[in-house]
């Protein structure tokens, strides 16, 4: 009996251990499962925050065509109801909605079916823009999915698209004026091109506004700026829908005139556009008087060739400042040979520059109570290594556009005062300074250089300035004028009377001389306006303690009379011609010795 209670107690261990096992098992089946249940749950609620998160809108369509996911973003992109775009809702239910709703088309719609057919049946990814109703631009893109469906996702890209076409206007127009540029003007000229070799033609007008530095230097580059789009403005108003207006940069503009009937076409457009051009502007309270110059060129005529009409029009344009300025020309062959001049020209003062070939020749200017040698003005030569001696006004413009009147410029003022230290120490050497040289705004240093190199006291050197630097009127020029007197130096006002405001310049700054313009000189006689004006500027000067020098003087007349008027100083051809370096030394000595035997 014991035994078999033994046996009996033994099973009963066993089938609580086995029990005991199961339900731990089981609670770890289920605590796995659990755990998996949370996972899955976790990743699924992950998976709906980056799905309603996204900038694009999202759907999901099983094989069937029905709607398995559809994120936030998509209901609202198109204003959609989320009662009616929900899972299980077919493809057609969710067009006929947003057709509804006015997010698409019926062209849309059909177009929407094609691009499905090509993800369904060729199993490729199809993208396509479609433009809505409210003028915003989505890119729909549908990828097939294994077993069948599609995902479609949608970007709403039209601040990209706009952005982008603000990127191509702004390759092809001008920022200020909003007009065509050069490269948008050249792919036009290159399409209309094709039609002349058709049989058409076309004129390419190149227009300059006359003296915009100068209005832009003295009024500032708001106000300048100001009056190329008021110009701009009046421009486009001229011309045909057909034709192109452009601006080239700074105050240059082209005009491609397309379908012209007879060349005289051109010239009558370039006659209405310097009318509108030279009505005065009122801009910001300043009464502003414009004129253009303007070169055409002629296609076929002139060339073939865009690159080639645009230089020839060029061409003409500046034979048509050569000409005074404020009219038009027609491109002629001869001017491409000057043009060809001019560049030579331009390498040429390079290596002129570099190789000394300019010179300074120097005219006396005659005190007339003293009856002596004051002062000499250092004049400009180049002597061309094969065409001799050059005078300054046929390369001094050239000089100008190559951008080398600052350099040559500071050469002169180096020379001048090193050649003056062999002067008696009473005469002066007055030297011209450009506009440019002012605008580097190292001019005070250079002076300072130039003094110290040669030795000469501040007194003894006069720089001579013209309307056009004071013209800039700004606090830079003015401060540089201050350090150049304050040094010792005189400040001289050059071809006095020839500007329109030379009176009002004198109140801007104390001038210790102003020199009277020859074009005065040559006409004054006993009678008559340059009498008048000499007369008014001697004693303007007078009562303003300044020199006046008479410049031209050629005649024992001319003598006698600014004597009578009270003039300070002569200078001109009836005591001297300009003479080099050497020379003028030696007339100092004859100068000399003549006085000592008058004494």
């Amino acid at each position: 009996m014991f035994q078999n209670l033994t046996s009996s107690s033994n099973d009963t261990g066993w089938w609580l251990a086995l029990a005991a096992t199961v339900v731990c098992c089981l609670a770890i089946v289920g605590a796995i499962g659990t755990l998996a249940y949370r996972r899955l749950r976790q990743q699924k609620l992950c998976l709906d925050t980056a799905v309603d998160n996204m900038s694009q809108g999202l759907t999901m369509f099983d094989r069937s065509g029905r709607l398995v996911l559809c994120n936030w973003r998509y209901i609202e992109m198109y204003g959609l109801s989320a009662d009616v775009i929900r899972p299980g809702c077919t493809v057609d239910q969710v067009v006929a909605h947003r057709i509804e709703t006015g997010s698409l088309t019926v062209r849309d719609a059909e177009s929407y079916a094609d691009q499905r057919q090509t993800t369904l049946v060729h199993g490729t990814t199809v993208s396509k823009i479609f433009e809505l109703p409210d003028d915003r631009a989505v890119m729909v893109t549908r990828r097939p999915m294994r077993g069948g469906g599609w995902v479609a996702t949608h970007e709403d890209i039209t601040e990209r698209r706009q952005a982008e076409a603000r990127i191509a206007h702004m390759a092809h127009h001008d920022a200020l004026t909003g007009l065509a540029n050069r490269v948008l003007l050249r792919e036009l000229l290159d399409a209309a091109l094709t039609r002349v070799r058709r049989g058409q033609r076309l004129a390419v007008l190149y227009l300059d506004l006359d003296h915009f530095k100068s209005i832009n230097d003295t009024l500032g580059h708001t106000i300048g700026d100001a009056l190329l789009m008021a110009v701009a403005d009046r421009l486009r108003g001229c011309l045909r829908e057909t034709d192109t207006l452009a601006r080239l940069g700074g105050d240059e503009f082209a005009i491609l005139q397309t379908a012209i009937e007879q060349p005289t076409d051109a010239a009558l457009l370039a006659q209405r556009l310097r009318e509108a051009v030279t009505t005065p502007h009122d801009i910001d309270g300043h009464h502003i008087l414009a004129d253009v110059s303007i070169g055409i060129s002629l296609a076929p005529n002139d060339g073939a060739d865009a690159g080639q009409l645009l230089e020839r029009a060029d061409m003409a344009m500046y034979a048509a400042k050569s000409d005074g300025r404020g009219t038009f020309r027609y491109f002629e062959p001869e001017m491409n040979e000057r043009a060809k001049a001019r560049h030579a020209m331009t390498l040429d003062l390079h290596r002129a520059l570099a190789n000394d070939e300019f010179e300074l020749h120097y005219q006396p200017l005659v005190n007339l109570e003293r009856n002596e040698i004051c002062s000499c003005e250092a004049l400009l030569r180049w002597n061309h290594p094969e065409r001799g001696m050059i005078l300054p006004g046929e390369f001094i413009p050239v000089a100008e556009e190559a951008g080398l009147i600052a350099p040559i410029g500071e050469w002169a003022l180096r020379t001048a005062c090193a050649e003056a230290a062999s002067w008696p120490d009473g005469v002066t050497v007055a030297v011209n300074v450009s506009p440019a040289q002012f605008r580097e705004q190292t001019l005070a240093l250079t002076v300072v250089g130039a003094l110290g190199a040669s030795g000469i006291s501040a007194r003894r050197l006069a720089i001579e300035i013209t309307e056009a630097v004071l013209m800039r009127n700004n606090d830079t020029t003015m401060a540089t004028l201050h350090q150049l007197r304050d040094l010792g130096v005189q400040i001289v006002m050059d071809d006095f009377g020839t500007g329109y405001s030379s009176l009002s310049y004198l109140r801007s700054f104390p001038f210790d001389k102003i020199k009277i313009d020859r074009s005065f000189i040559s006409d004054i006689s006993s009678m008559g306006d340059a009498n008048a004006i000499v007369q008014a500027a001697i004693s303007i000067a007078s009562n303003m303690n300044m020199t006046t020098t008479a410049e031209g003087v050629e005649t024992e007349e001319q003598l006698a009379t600014i004597r009578a008027l009270g003039c300070t100083e002569m200078q001109g051809y009836l005591f001297s011609r300009p003479l080099r370096g050497a020379e003028i030394i030696r007339l100092f000595q004859t100068h000399a010795d003549a006085a000592a035997r008058a004494a």
